[in-house]
């Protein structure tokens, strides 16, 4: 069968990179995107890149209160915005040059047929199609979302005037970051989730230190709590519990999580579950020769993990055998604010649920020097090793705790034991020395 092209991608966030990489390689490409200027997709224009500028606004404001700084600082959301349409504007363009031997095609697009994603009433035919359409906002039922005073991330990381209060639903990392960002600007912030322990599947004394950290931040945290009702009126967002307990607040953050979208596939070859699209350990679908990469495909909602897919896909598409991906290796992390949540390999939970035997080690930053001066005292490292020694999994609470673990990430990739990570000599005085000091004691 003659085909359009060599491959098709159809979604225009992470999966631009292998689309820049296989029209390099010399396959005819096709990029088939419906917001052609939004190319980049979420984490660029609507996630990562401007909630992580916003965070790194608001911890100035926040270190500006230290008690030997004179006077106030005022955050001037208007000009945030700006900087950061600016900042998003050049991304894009440098991405699309990237693109320069990809054909971009600006259409819904929708698989209808093995091999053929039909768009704006035309059909284009594949060999290869790499589906990457992304993730939406999960609304809960009971939840009327309005885009006003029921908001997702998409509206606050807009945002023209902060709001004089917020409540933020939900503790993954689009709500403890954002009740992070909303707090250290000095907005009244209260954060409501469902279970008893805030971000339940962290380690115990990481899950305390977060609490404790958003309490200083001036967080209000209404923990154990499930939002039956919400909806705005005139007097504010109406929250009714589970519990018939209920309050009003000017603005509902939602942020109860992102579902896979999957509504560009439609051809019964590909299965869905209630996860996203089902693939393989390669990302190939129940159709061969047809992929999921990123967040639809609902192995991990991560913008690193969904560019590593893609390229993965690329490379096994061009004969060159890539290994496998161990997608419990990518470093996974909640930018809050000061310390950071991050994991790299498996997770005390983790160990514990799979029945894995493992040895810990814990180092408490509080009252080290540099972690007193650098917003660290709060903080926590963890480690575990298997019972020969060998590192299977990090979970630190420091201040750009994603950096560190890449530490620890490395390590996991090189299969290193306690003996041989032993052997390194990090710099004095940085965090790195507490992590090394939490392998060291593996």
């Amino acid at each position: 069968m003659t085909y359009d092209y060599d491959i098709l991608f159809l979604g225009g966030g992470l999966n631009y990179a292998g689309a820049v990489v296989a029209s390099r390689a010399g396959l005819k490409t096709a990029l088939i995107e419906k917001h052609m200027e939004h190319l980049g997709g979420t984490c660029l224009h609507n996630g990562c890149i401007p909630s992580k500028m916003y965070l790194a606004a608001a911890e100035t404001l926040y270190r500006s209160r230290k008690p030997f700084i004179e006077g106030s600082l005022k955050l001037d959301t208007a000009k945030l915005d700006e900087e950061k349409e600016t900042l998003l504007a050049r991304a894009t363009a440098a991405i699309t040059k990237q693109c320069a031997k990809v054909e971009l095609i600006a259409a819904e697009g929708k698989l209808v047929a093995p091999h053929t994603v039909e768009a704006d009433g035309k059909h284009y035919t594949a060999k290869h199609i790499v589906i990457g359409t992304g993730a939406r906002p999960f609304i809960p039922e009971g939840i009327v979302y309005d885009g006003t005073q029921v908001v997702t991330s998409d509206e606050v990381l807009n945002m023209q005037v902060l709001p004089e209060k917020i409540a933020v639903y939900g503790d993954g990392a689009i709500g403890l970051e954002m009740a992070s960002f909303f707090a250290a600007s000095g907005v009244a912030t209260e954060l409501i989730w469902r279970h008893e322990t805030l971000l339940s599947k962290a380690h115990p004394m990481i899950s305390q230190a977060l609490a404790e950290q958003m309490k200083r931040l001036g967080v209000r945290l209404s923990g154990g709590k499930s939002i039956a009702t919400a909806k705005a009126t005139k007097r504010g967002v109406h929250i009714v519990y589970n519990d018939g307990g209920e309050h009003y607040v000017p603005m509902l953050l939602v942020a109860t999580g992102r579902r896979a979208v999957t509504d560009a596939v439609q051809t019964p070859e590909i299965a869905i579950d209630e996860h996203g699209i089902v693939t393989d350990a390669h990302f190939e679908t129940t159709l061969a020769d047809h992929y999921a990469i990123g967040d639809c495909n609902g192995k991990l909602q991560l913008a690193h993990a969904a560019r590593a897919e893609v390229l993965y896909v690329v490379q096994r598409i061009l004969g060159q055998n890539p290994e496998t991906l161990e997608l419990s290796r990518v470093v996974r992390f909640i930018h809050t604010l000061q310390c950071s949540y991050a994991v790299a390999g498996k997770s005390r939970r983790e160990l514990e649920k799979a029945g894995i035997r493992y040895k810990e080690s814990v180092v408490p930053l509080r009252g080290l020097p540099f972690a007193v001066t650098h917003d660290g005292d709060g903080g926590v490292m963890t480690a575990f090793a298997d019972e020969e020694g060998f590192l299977l999994g990090v979970e630190i609470f420091a201040p750009n705790a994603e950096e560190l673990a890449a530490i620890a990430d490395m390590a996991l990739a090189g299969e290193m034991d306690a003996a041989t990570m032993r052997r390194t000599i990090l710099a004095h005085p940085t965090f790195s020395e507490s992590l090394e000091r939490t392998l060291g004691r593996l």
